[in-house]
């Protein structure tokens, strides 16, 4: 990925919220910009309190006419459980079509050899809803989602447009233990030029582990941190939790995310540059 040379992380100190397994790739991208990376995992990925809800349904696979995929930790979850059926994605049944949002669980399907029949335009669920290539009446869908915390708007739009939509927990993404500490040292040495959420529950999760180390004065630990959010719906919960978002990401994407830290830092001196100091 190469930014506009006006867009350059050069110099800069990047948060990055991710789940722990899924910083490496927003890390690869942040240094390719050029920036210095702060890893802040906010997500710990689980599997659901129960797998019974999404094994009767994959057992039911061949009843549904769509799998609708929000995340890449679905795409995931799903593909182990029919292995234990002795199935696969790759190996579904014929009629049985897949949307994905997002580019990244695009490329998993693909690497799985059940490349998506759909992809919206927009990195978001709500495009996937203005753009699904089939009125939903009658259609029989599966929507593999987090336990807590996702959307359920996907389920009541096509419930809706007359769809049977079946709803299950395919895996939970919980609270880690605490900060670690690289962040700690970047956020009390007044290093970080900005921090990067990727979903609604990464903005909770932080915030919960910055009050736990900062106390009710945590909110103060982000003064001069620029905010910077995938998408309209995490946008939404930094609004509500840190009172700002500084830059939203377009795409709603990894790259998108980049590309929204360089447009909001391209006109700030860095916290380290003695000629921005105050």
């Amino acid at each position: 990925m190469a930014l506009a040379p006006e867009l350059s992380l050069s110099g800069r100190t990047v948060a990055v919220t991710r789940a722990e397994t899924q910083l490496g790739e927003a890390r690869r991208l942040f240094e390719a910009a050029g920036a210095s990376v702060v890893d802040l995992p906010a997500l710990v990925v689980t599997p659901p309190d129960e797998w019974g809800p999404l094994d009767d349904a994959l057992s039911e696979l061949d009843d549904f006419h769509w799998l609708v995929f929000s995340s890449g930790n679905g795409v995931e979850a799903v593909e182990q459980r029919l292995r234990r059926l002795g199935r696969c994605l790759a190996r579904r049944p014929a009629h049985l079509k897949i949307a994905a949002v997002g580019r990244k669980t695009a490329a998993q399907l693909e690497a799985l050899g059940a490349p998506a029949d759909f992809i919206p335009p927009s990195f978001v669920a709500d495009s996937l809803l203005d753009h699904f290539p089939a009125s939903g009446w009658g259609l029989r869908l599966l929507l593999p989602r987090v336990q807590s915390g996702g959307r359920t708007l996907l389920a009541e739009a096509f419930a809706d447009a007359g769809a049977r939509v079946v709803e299950v927990a395919a895996y939970e993404t919980r609270c880690p233990e605490g900060l670690p500490s690289a962040a700690v040292a970047a956020l009390e040495q007044r290093r970080l030029d900005a921090i990067t959420f990727s979903s609604g529950k990464t903005v909770t999760h932080t915030c919960r582990m910055l009050e736990a180390a900062y106390g009710p004065s945590w909110l103060a630990s982000l003064d001069g941190v620029a905010v910077v959010s995938i998408g309209p719906q995490t946008s939404e919960r930094c609004r509500k939790l840190l009172g700002r978002v500084d830059q939203e990401a377009d795409p709603h994407d990894l790259e998108g995310l980049v590309e929204a830290c360089g447009r909001c830092l391209r006109a700030q001196p860095s916290p380290t540059d003695p000629l921005g100091a105050g």
